[in-house]
């Protein structure tokens, strides 16, 4: 019963507070038949009432009247029964208008329930889709302050700066060529010191920049405005780069230039563009202001200066290398010429063993056709030896 049917603008409306007002509705229907009866009644009684007294006053006047007193008496009853039927017929019609106005009633709630929840759904969908927005907005409007916040501070920026520079140094350079937070004999610590080979001077680079005074200059709607911070910005930066020259720039310790880092590649083409007086100034004082490209550019340059020293330095190991590398090969040399003449030996021997071995397969041949040759005539007769040797026969170990 607690059940919520639908809402009365703000108001839920529960089930039984609905099946109440149906219940009150029709007590009150039920009512207004009752009062319309009892009038209806109250009416027929003073008709009667009237009736009755003519009915006296024709009896005291018209004695003689009896029988139109009958059919009087007879109208009056089938007007009570005509009566009695409209009333009926009353009756059962409002019995019916009232279950069609219920019926109604509820198929109108029905409707107006669904409609109602369907209405709610659809509400409900859309505020989680809003929720779900209004989250990504806190989300990025906190992520948007964090960042205005880190910007906003010199410290932070000095540190999202610094995180730049250290990423192109150290992607760029061995970890023997550069020192981060180098400490001079002023005791100044710049942002990141590179060391040049053959030079102990390093050349210094400051990350920290005047962001302030840019963001207010871009930000300039009028030209009063935009002339001021302007001004300022120029101010700014003369004042950075005199500390810069000032603090980096120790005779016979240091290079003779400095960098100043500047993280953002729009910010440096907006100096270039409206600033050049920073820029004159900066490269009178030996101190150059780059971007991200070009502090990637100078990185790549001073590596290939380091790789050209790293060879001068390793020139005289290369060449005591080549030339033991050159002996080497001078001796593989003759040790090939001693095997080559071995193999010519070899060839001459295995020449003649080719040349026995002939004559042994022929003298064969012609021992298996028993083809002998004849031999001349001697007195003397031959000995064993001998008589192998003319049939074509060498012992072992006799000469060829």
């Amino acid at each position: 019963m607690s059940d919520i049917v639908f809402h009365l603008g703000a108001y839920p409306v529960p089930l039984g507070l609905f099946l109440g007002a149906i219940g009150v509705m029709a007590l009150v229907l039920l009512a207004a038949l009752t009062l319309s009866a009892r009038r209806a009644a109250q009416a027929r009684a003073l008709e009667a009432e009237e009736l009755a007294a003519h009915a006296r006053e024709m009896e005291a006047r018209l004695r003689d009247l009896a029988r139109s007193q009958a059919e009087t008496t007879g109208r009056v009853q089938n007007m009570g029964e005509v009566l009695a039927q409209r009333q009926s017929e009353l009756a059962r019609a409002v019995s019916e208008r009232l279950d069609s106005t219920s019926h109604r009633l509820g198929e109108s709630f029905s409707t107006a329930a669904r409609a109602t929840h369907e209405s709610l759904t659809k509400l409900a969908e859309r505020l989680v889709m809003v929720e779900k927005a209004e989250k990504s907005l806190a989300d990025l409007s906190t992520q948007v302050v964090s960042l205005r916040e880190t910007l906003s501070n010199k410290q932070a920026r000095g540190a999202f700066g610094q995180a730049r520079m250290e990423a192109i140094v150290t992607d760029g350079l061995p970890k023997d060529s550069f020192a981060f937070q180098y400490t001079l004999s002023n005791g100044r610590r710049p942002d990141c010191a590179v060391f040049l080979p053959g030079d102990h001077r390093p050349l210094l680079v400051d990350a920290k920049f005047p962001l302030e005074a840019v963001t207010a200059f871009r930000e300039a709607q009028t030209p009063e405005a935009r002339k001021s911070a302007s001004t300022r910005l120029s101010a700014d930066m003369h004042k950075h780069v005199g500390d810069v020259a000032e603090r980096y720039l120790l005779p016979g310790e240091t290079q003779d230039i400095a960098l100043i880092f500047i993280p953002s590649e729009s910010v440096y083409a907006e100096l270039h563009e409206n600033f050049d007086d920073v820029i004159q100034k900066a490269f009178r004082a030996r101190v150059v202001i780059v971007s991200p490209s070009l502090l990637m550019l100078a990185i790549q340059v001073v590596q290939a200066i380091s790789k050209d020293a790293r060879m001068r330095e390793q020139a005289d190991r290369i060449r005591a290398e080549v030339g033991e590398l050159v002996k080497d090969v001078t001796r593989l040399r003759d040790r090939v010429g001693d095997l080559s003449k071995h193999f010519g030996q070899v060839g001459d021997d295995v020449s003649k063993v080719l040349i026995s071995a002939d004559k042994i397969a022929k003298r064969g041949m012609r021992l298996e056709q028993l083809e002998f040759e004849v031999p001349p005539a001697s007195a003397e007769p031959l000995n064993a030896p001998e008589r192998i040797g003319q049939l074509g026969l060498t012992l072992p170990g006799a000469a060829e």
